[in-house]
């Protein structure tokens, strides 16, 4: 397959530069261009007509959601994830209706961006291949729940994260304090740097919430706690 064709669309010029900075890291993937305005983004969709949009839905002049609008309105085939700090319901409702691929909370994590990304490519390939459709077809490409079975759990994750790993992370942290990566590594029988990767796995899709914190001589470092719920 040729390389997917990226657009960021970020007003934040930090926060694009972590993007694109989280692109280039990534396989197949061919970063085409960089907008700070919905105006500029509406002009790089139509001119480079890329295969997908790291989209945000805040800029100061309009919503990404109404360029998603204007996108499927048209007809045009790129694909959207939004990538936003709007934990709004109905602004999940809308990009849901809008048909965007996938909905990522700031602040963003390379390994989420990267398993969605794994999922887009997996969706194209799957499409590029088909010869007829029937409902297994249709099955196998619509988003779906798929049950909660270990198998079914492992196939949605990205490389480098399992289910098993992940529900002891969780037995571990569910009593409610603070853990740095170095002591769930411990505790795991793993390195530090496995088990910061499962804990920014986890953080980016909500599940833990990392809070950054100083030791006695000063050095920053990352605590992880479960997310609590909404009171």
């Amino acid at each position: 397959m040729p390389p997917i064709r990226l657009l960021i669309a970020e007003d934040d010029r930090q926060i694009a530069e972590i993007q694109r900075r989280f692109v280039q890291r990534l396989e197949q993937v061919e970063l085409c261009g960089i907008a700070h305005t919905l105006a500029d983004a509406r002009e790089q969709a139509e001119v480079l007509q890329p295969d997908l949009i790291l989209l945000d839905v805040y800029f100061p002049d309009g919503s990404g959601l109404d360029l998603l609008r204007e996108l499927r309105a048209s007809d045009n085939s790129t694909d959207i994830i939004l990538i936003t700090a709007a934990k709004e319901v109905e602004t999940l409702r809308t990009a849901l209706r809008g048909g965007v691929f996938d909905y990522i909370l700031k602040p963003l994590v390379f390994e989420r961006l990267e398993e969605a990304i794994n999922r887009f490519r997996d969706h194209l390939a799957r499409l590029s291949t088909l010869k007829h459709l029937g409902q297994d077809e249709v099955d196998a490409i619509l988003p779906r729940n798929s049950g909660d079975t270990h198998h079914d759990q492992n196939h949605r994750l990205p490389k480098g994260i399992d289910v098993i790993t992940l529900d002891k992370i969780r037995e571990l942290i569910a009593g409610g304090k603070p853990w740095s990566a170095e002591e769930v590594g411990s505790a795991m029988g793993a390195s530090r740097t496995t088990a910061r990767r499962y804990l920014e796995y986890m953080t980016g899709t909500g599940t833990l919430v990392a809070e950054v914190s100083y030791g006695s001589i000063g050095r920053p470092e990352r605590r992880y706690r479960m997310q609590r719920p909404p009171s």
